[in-house]
């Protein structure tokens, strides 16, 4: 088995023939092939629907883009706004093709990890088994979350990282697709720290990762749209557009340099470490960075930055 970088857990050979493996190319291999064709068996509808993260994204998608049209928030903001179409490419690169490669890498120290008998319930502190199944969830949710929350402040705190997190963040006009404009390493940086994280304390995903992952998707398509939403009292709780707005600001308020409103889901962290900002809900302010006019346009442009020497 092996667990994807969206949860979902893909049966594409079983643990005990990946340790016996002793030739990693074998296993980057096999793991390639097997996820292409797990990707394209999506696309023409030959998995279960609670598996299918292709068409799935692709209805929620446009699903939020209606809502964007019925009650956009930024009214002259255009129905195709800027880079609209970028960020659709990003969407299915993200979610899709870079997967492909980095599951391999992933499937090569999971087969470094078994041979030294180590398991994704090694170390966890809290059997499922033990508690009832909703608190379980609920667990897991509020730890895959609080790990993506942590892993954004050190995109933000550290110019390494930050480097490559610009690319989210070189959105000019907010719509739902920039969600998952991101660069490729980030993948590297979030993914390590979540199984870890999981691993300790509760061992492995529950079997409704599924909907607890696409739940994620979707507040953070509804973060990132072109619509005013605040959630009421419950902004202490979640993340929102208004909130997430002001976290792709150009100009930081003052003696917040590394950022602000860090929320993937769940806001509650902001507010409990202090890195909650929201002054207004106009969302008429500019957004970027500084000097982020010399930042590349093309996708290729943004998928290579990073790398190198500075000009």
């Amino acid at each position: 088995m092996a667990l994807g970088l969206n949860g979902v857990i893909i049966k594409i050979y079983q643990p005990q023939k990946i340790i016996k493996m002793e030739n990693y190319l074998e296993i980057f291999t096999n793991t390639v092939i097997g996820m292409a064709n797990y990707q394209w068996r999506q696309i023409v509808f030959d998995v279960p629907w609670n598996e299918n993260w292709f068409w799935g994204l692709t209805i929620v998608s446009l699903g939020v883009w209606a809502l964007e049209l019925l009650f956009p928030w930024r009214k002259n903001q255009k129905a195709f706004r800027r880079d609209f179409w970028l960020d659709w490419i990003y969407m299915y690169l993200n979610f899709f093709i870079f997967q492909i490669g980095l599951f391999g890498l992933y499937d090569i120290l999971g087969s470094i990890f078994n041979s030294f008998g180590i398991t994704s319930t090694s170390f966890a502190l809290i059997s499922k088994d033990a508690i009832p199944t909703w608190a379980f969830i609920l667990i897991f949710f509020i730890l895959n979350d609080f790990v993506q929350w942590f892993t954004h402040v050190l995109l933000h705190k550290y110019e390494f990282l930050w480097k490559f997190h610009k690319v989210h963040h070189s959105v000019k006009e907010m719509g739902f697709a920039a969600h998952l404009r991101y660069h490729w390493m980030e993948n590297i940086f979030y993914k390590p720290l979540k199984t870890l994280a999981v691993m300790i304390l509760v061992g492995a995903e529950p079997e409704q990762a599924f909907f607890i992952h696409f739940f994620a998707v979707l507040i953070g398509h509804l973060n990132h749209a072109n619509i005013r939403i605040t959630w009421g009292p419950l902004k202490y709780i979640f993340n929102n557009s208004v909130m997430h707005l002001y976290h792709h600001v150009k100009a930081l308020p003052e003696g917040r340099n590394h950022g602000i409103n860090f929320g993937i889901s769940l806001s509650l962290w902001d507010y409990i470490f202090k890195t909650n900002y929201v002054p207004e809900d106009s969302g008429t302010i500019e957004l970027g960075f500084p000097e982020d006019e010399k930042f590349p346009q093309s996708l290729w442009g943004q998928i290579i930055y990073g790398f190198g020497k500075k000009k």
